[in-house]
C-alpha cells in the first residue's frame, strides 16, 4: 500500500501512519503523533486522565465539549452516540 502523506505539521509521520492503519482519525492520528514528538512515545499514553470519565457526564456537557471539537451532528445524538463520536474524534 502506499504511504500517505500527512504534510509537514505531522512530526511523527510514523507514528502518523500506525494510527492510521488501527483505523484512527487523521485529526485524532496527528494530534497524537505531535504529541509524542514534542515528548516521548512513552509518556503519551501518561498525559490527562483528569476530565474523567465520559459515562459520567451530562448530555448538554458532552454536547458543549462535542461543540469544541466541532462534531457534527451532535445536536441529535444520544449520550451513546456522543460518548463514540468523542472517544473516536
Amino acid at each position: 500500500m502506499p504511504k500517505r502523506d500527512p504534510g509537514p505539521s505531522v512530526k511523527d509521520k510514523e507514528l502518523y501512519e500506525k494510527l492510521r492503519d488501527e483505523g484512527s482519525s487523521k485529526e485524532k492520528s496527528a494530534r497524537i503523533a505531535n504529541a509524542a514528538a514534542n515528548t516521548s512515545r512513552k509518556s503519551v499514553g501518561r498525559k490527562g486522565g483528569k476530565s474523567g470519565d465520559y459515562d459520567d457526564w451530562t448530555v448538554e456537557k458532552l454536547r458543549k465539549r462535542a461543540a469544541e471539537i466541532g462534531i457534527e451532528g451532535r445536536s441529535t445524538m444520544r449520550k451513546g452516540d456522543l460518548i463514540k463520536a468523542l472517544r473516536s474524534h
